[in-house]
């Protein structure tokens, strides 16, 4: 199995201003330097990372910057983060022209996974059909990313119609699309991701891991997640080829510093489970 690091902290989480305007320009995007964060995540010893589809995207008409850094450092791109709201009818294929795209420049720089997140919470609240709407349009993910050899995951989030466990279950029972669980979404959403693991177990594909305190996203043995009980829940499922850390802000202690801290506790919790590191 392998240990990813998600680009995210190296810059934060933002979104490009077209989009406010644009449905179809709505990317996501970190503003840090995606080669620092690369050089970085290889320094301190992962196996690959995870991009904003924003990012990426940069690199589809020119990749040799990206395809450069990727074989000078030995990583792979693991997945492309994407998101969108699903469930507004009238700007819907506009967001499936984007994620179509992103899901192209993960193929296109061999990444495994496309991670979908979104869910739009309306002004109003959750309506009625809803979750139905958002159960085709995670179906429909599912189906473009298997037409290219990616697999589709879903990513429940603070903010998105899927928060608790009860919301996730409601889904689980419309869509078909396999799961990427966040381990401190989970707890900050009401939910056990011990249990969770073991609910989905058929279905958990791929692990967004950071730790969890008093509301606040922390780097990996600084929270109170059982971490050890979703390394046990997690063997022998589909999880086990790739385990992601992802830390949304470094603060003033560096992006480098806590995503190192996060794969020593990463990297021990796999030597507990027995699980054996990638083949080289």
């Amino acid at each position: 199995m392998g240990l990813g690091c998600q680009t995210i902290t190296w810059g934060g989480v933002v979104g490009t201003a077209l989009g406010i305007v644009s449905v179809k320009d709505a990317w996501i995007i970190t503003h840090g330097s995606d080669e620092q964060a690369i050089r970085d995540i290889a320094a301190v010893g992962y196996d690959g990372f995870e991009i904003f589809d924003g990012n990426l995207q940069r690199y589809v008409d020119d990749p040799e910057p990206m395809q450069g850094w990727m074989k000078e450092t030995g990583l792979q791109l693991v997945g492309v983060y994407t998101s969108a709201n699903f469930i507004y009818n009238d700007c819907l294929e506009d967001e499936f022209w984007r994620i179509e795209r992103a899901a192209d420049s993960a193929q296109q720089f061999q990444a495994p996974f496309l991670i979908a997140g979104g869910g739009a919470i309306r002004a109003s609240g959750v309506r009625a059909g809803d979750f139905e709407v958002l159960a085709r349009g995670l179906d429909r993910c599912a189906a473009l990313a298997a037409r290219r050899g990616l697999q589709a995951v879903y990513h429940p989030h603070l903010g998105s119609m899927v928060e608790s466990p009860e919301d996730l279950e409601k889904l689980t029972k419309l869509s078909d699309i396999a799961l990427c669980p966040d381990t401190a979404h989970v707890v900050a959403g009401g939910g056990d991701p011990v249990q969770m693991i073991h609910q989905y177990r058929d279905r958990i594909k791929y692990v967004h891991f950071k730790d969890y305190a008093d509301g606040t996203f922390l780097p990996l043995g600084e929270g109170t997640v059982d971490l050890a009980g979703v390394v046990e829940a997690l063997r022998g499922t589909d999880a086990a080829r790739w385990w992601t850390t992802e830390l949304d802000e470094a603060g003033n202690r560096g992006p480098a510093a806590l995503a190192a801290k996060s794969l020593r506790v990463l990297q021990n919790l796999r030597t507990r489970g027995q699980l054996a590191a990638p083949r080289t």
